[in-house]
Order: C-alpha cells, then sequence, then structure tokens
C-alpha cells in the first residue's frame, strides 16, 4: 500500500515540474529567451516588445494549450478506465476521439460557416461513439475488458472511414484540416486558448466531485450495489464527463492518442490505485508529458513543427503492446 503523505508529495512535485517545464518551453524556439527575460515579461511591464510580443502572443497560449489539453485527456484516460474495469482503455482506443473528430471533420469541410458548434459536435460525436462501444461490450455479467478494445477498433474503424471520405469528398479544402487531424497546436494562440479554458475548468471541478465515485467503481458492480450506489448511473455519469473532457480537447487542436493511456498508468504507478490521488496526478502528469510532446516536436526537428500527435503515437504505441505483453487487461 502506497504511503499517503508520499502520495501527496509526488503529486506535488509533478505539479511544480510540470510549471517549471512549461517556462522552460516559453523560452525555446527560434529566438531563445532566457528564464530571467520571461520572468520579467510575466511580471513586469519593462520588457522588451519581442519578447513581449513573442511570450504572451505565441508560446504562452500554446504552452498552456498543451498543458490544459494533455490535463483533459489524462483525467479522461482515467476515467475511462475506471468505468470499464480495463486499465487498456482510454479515449482513443474505445473510439471517443475518432467519433469526436468526425463529427468535427463534417463542420470543418462540409460546413464551414457552423464552426461555432464545434465543440457541441465533437461532444456528439464522442458520446455517440462511446454509447456504442458500451452497448457492444456489455453482458449481463459485466463489461467485457477484451470486447472495449474490440468494439473501439471497430468505432475507430467506422470512423476512420468516414473521415478518410470526407477528406476524398472535399480534397479541396482539406490543407487546413491535415495539421488538425495529427493534434498539432501549431499556430494555436489565445482564441484557442478561450475557447478550451472554461470547459476544461468546469471539467476539472467535475472530476473532482467525482472522485468517490470512481474509486466505488473500480471496486466492482457487486461490491458497489452492496454500497447501495446505482452502478449504471455511476457509470453514464462518468462516461459524460470523460466524454466531455475528451471531446473539447479534439475540438481544440484535433485527435491525440495514447495521452489518456500511459499517463494513468505512469499516475497508478506512482501514487496507487486511489483516485484521491491518481486523478490529481494524472492531470498533473498529462500537463507535462503533452508539453514536453508539442515542445520537442518544434524544437527538436525545426524548422519544421511536428504535431504532438505524431509524437505522442510513436511513444504510445509501443508502451501498448507492452502493456498487452503484460496482460495488463
Amino acid at each position: 500500500m502506497i504511503n499517503t503523505s508520499r502520495s501527496r508529495i509526488i503529486v506535488t512535485f509533478t505539479l511544480i515540474l510540470a510549471i517549471l517545464a512549461g517556462i522552460i518551453a516559453i523560452g525555446v524556439g527560434g529566438v531563445y529567451i532566457p528564464i530571467p527575460d520571461i520572468l520579467s515579461t510575466l511580471f513586469s511591464s519593462t520588457s522588451e516588445a519581442v519578447n513581449t510580443t513573442i511570450i504572451w502572443d505565441i508560446r504562452l497560449p500554446r504552452v498552456l494549450l498543451a498543458m490544459i489539453i494533455g490535463a483533459n485527456i489524462a483525467i479522461s484516460g482515467a476515467l475511462l478506465q475506471a468505468v470499464m474495469g480495463n486499465p487498456l482503455a482510454d479515449p482513443g482506443l474505445t473510439g471517443v476521439t475518432s467519433g469526436a473528430a468526425a463529427c468535427v471533420l463534417v463542420i470543418m469541410l462540409a460546413a464551414p460557416e457552423y464552426t461555432q458548434f464545434i465543440p457541441i459536435a465533437a461532444f456528439g460525436g464522442g458520446l455517440i461513439a462511446a454509447s456504442i462501444v458500451y452497448a457492444l461490450a456489455w453482458r449481463r455479467s459485466g463489461i467485457s475488458p477484451v470486447t472495449i478494445i474490440l468494439s473501439g477498433v471497430a468505432v475507430n474503424a467506422l470512423c476512420g472511414g468516414l473521415i478518410g471520405l470526407l477528406t476524398i469528398m472535399y480534397s479541396d479544402r482539406l490543407p487546413a484540416a491535415v495539421q488538425w487531424l495529427n493534434g498539432s497546436l501549431a499556430a494555436k494562440g489565445n482564441n484557442a486558448l478561450m475557447m478550451v479554458l472554461p470547459y476544461a475548468i468546469v471539467g476539472w471541478i467535475l472530476s473532482f466531485f467525482a472522485i468517490r465515485k470512481a474509486n466505488i467503481i473500480r471496486l466492482g458492480d457487486q461490491v458497489a450495489s452492496n454500497l447501495g450506489e446505482n452502478v449504471n448511473r455511476i457509470r453514464i455519469l462518468l462516461s459524460l464527463l470523460a466524454v466531455f473532457l475528451a471531446a473539447i480537447s479534439v475540438a481544440a487542436i484535433g485527435m491525440i492518442g495514447f495521452v489518456g493511456l500511459v499517463v494513468p498508468h505512469m499516475a497508478r504507478l506512482l501514487v496507487g490505485s486511489d483516485y484521491k490521488y491518481m486523478m490529481p496526478m494524472s492531470m498533473a502528469l498529462g500537463a507535462l508529458v503533452l508539453l514536453i510532446a508539442d515542445t520537442g516536436g518544434r524544437t527538436l526537428f525545426s524548422p519544421l513543427d511536428i504535431p504532438a500527435g505524431i509524437l505522442m503515437a510513436v511513444i504510445g504505441a509501443p508502451y501498448f503492446l507492452y502493456l498487452m505483453r503484460k496482460k495488463a487487461f
């Protein structure tokens, strides 16, 4: 059993590390900005005009957006793993991400005049995909973990086909959507940040209220029922919250895979399975992981800006295979 004091220290340390990584990420790029100059620009009005423009208009929004999206997807994955009783469940593997992406792409390519409805479309698409997976995986004896993955593969294939069809039908409009499909934060500024932030704050608050329910549901249906809980209602509410967090992330930057799979596993290894610590740990670690992926994508391959979604796929896919090899499900 993991010591609670140790868990608090690890969560606090990870949060501080994420903040420090964010400050460093603001400084690196085509124009290097030392940390003292960053702090001066952020907390003083006497900084150079060039630094002010680079930091406030370009790098800070992107860094904050990466951290917010990373936290969202990690929490979503942690909730789905509790709901489905499967350590391999995450928004990408269960079809939530691809369902949200398919609906968003319909608006982006077929009806760009309705872009204000992208967050709603993303939520609707993710919810439909999650409902299909849940319905296919449900058995009288409970949810089958293996069937969840197989159902997710089928839903992903269906949504992938829809995405492919849209890209062929609207190939003349495709360049604007290519980076989005790959989960890129390039050219994402204050508008994208302000679109996501209010939804994210609401999702985080609800997630912390859901910690007790997540702890109960992970104990199993029988135990939860014996405690007087309505198991199906808990599953529905936690699933809605998980889809909401994943959908707003897809609406903002596109498809990011494996964050919701890798991060909760890392959090569980570090602080245990108690969602009182695992939830904030997933949040802080998700912010850190996606920030590192995005910063690496725009600096290590300069002048190319490699989307964070591609780097996460390169990292996450081998980890997924490792978990399957270890029979984690």
